[in-house]
């Protein structure tokens, strides 16, 4: 039982709130009451959360000796020890293995999507987490992957959906936003960053205060401009989406709060899921977004 709850702990479930952007394509198609599509959503939703808990895995498996010199990651069970390398990968391989065979059955385009996101997260723990400023974009490749996903997976069913534009841009920027700031907690708030994270080595404090800048700003124009884009005002046949910008607004400058005045960032899952404004937030920009989009 002990290892059962040590390989839970291990995929991180707290971390999965990361593919809810698989949700978006059923969101912004506006067949959000479509159950076939609902349910195909929520089935690519299981598989990226599990493949995300395999690839958790893994990582912890390459960086456990790193993980020793972090206050938080150092008691992982697979940092610890308490759960075994021979288990870990075990499970990690097996999960990688029957889960990649089973996206296929959500189209080609879906398999080939989890695929690339299996290997592009493999490369990063191995390699890529080591390179200034490439590690931030490899993981905004992951999300922008699973962007992609949430529309890929609904094109057996709807072939002519589109993907925007726009959504791989906010994704883009959003994403870069988040692993910046958790840079930059890093390289503040642990003793020995470079012992942890061999690429704080080439990151400076007012570097990152640059590049949290750069994308916050980003993000928030680029999510503006998609409210009021023609192609945009014409698909839903209104501009209401306008509306909630103030709710991204906010969201963006609450977490530069809580990441310059509080030194907290190094959790982004865990800032949404704990901080109550923010989720708050999250949730009124949520609904918002589906009562614009299904009362046009």
């Amino acid at each position: 039982m002990k290892t059962f709850w040590y390989v839970i702990t291990s995929m991180r479930p707290w971390q999965w709130t990361k593919n809810l952007l698989l949700f978006a394509g059923v969101v912004f198609s506006r067949q959000f009451f479509d159950i076939e599509l609902v349910e195909r959503s929520l089935l690519g939703f299981c598989v990226f959360c599990l493949l995300s808990g395999a690839v958790y895995m893994l990582n912890d498996l390459l960086d456990r000796r790193h993980d020793r010199e972090h206050p938080d990651k150092k008691g992982r069970p697979i940092t610890t020890g308490r759960l075994g390398t021979p288990t870990a990968l075990t499970v990690a391989l097996v999960l990688i293995g029957v889960l990649l065979p089973l996206s296929w059955l959500l189209g080609r385009g879906f398999f080939i999507l989890s695929l690339l996101f299996v290997v592009l997260n493999v490369i990063y723990s191995a390699l890529l987490k080591r390179a200034v400023i490439l590690d931030a974009f490899s993981i905004s490749f992951s999300f922008l992957i699973r962007a992609t996903a949430g529309v890929v997976v609904l094109h057996p069913v709807i072939p002519g959906l589109e993907l925007s534009p726009w959504l791989l841009i906010c994704t883009l920027f959003l994403s870069l936003f988040l692993a910046f700031c958790k840079r930059r907690y890093e390289i503040c708030a642990l003793r020995n960053a470079i012992e942890h994270r061999i690429a704080l080595k080439e990151y400076t404090p007012m570097l990152l205060d640059q590049l949290v800048g750069l994308t916050s700003a980003a993000t928030l124009i680029s999510y503006s401009i998609y409210t009021v884009w023609p192609h945009t005002v014409e698909k839903f046949s209104t501009t209401n989406l306008v509306f909630t910008i103030p709710f991204v607004g906010f969201g963006l400058m609450r977490y530069l709060y809580l990441v310059y005045s509080r030194n907290e960032g190094g959790d982004p899952s865990g800032v949404l899921l704990l901080d109550r404004a923010i989720l708050v937030d999250v949730l009124l920009w949520s609904i918002s977004v589906i009562l614009i989009l299904w009362k046009t």
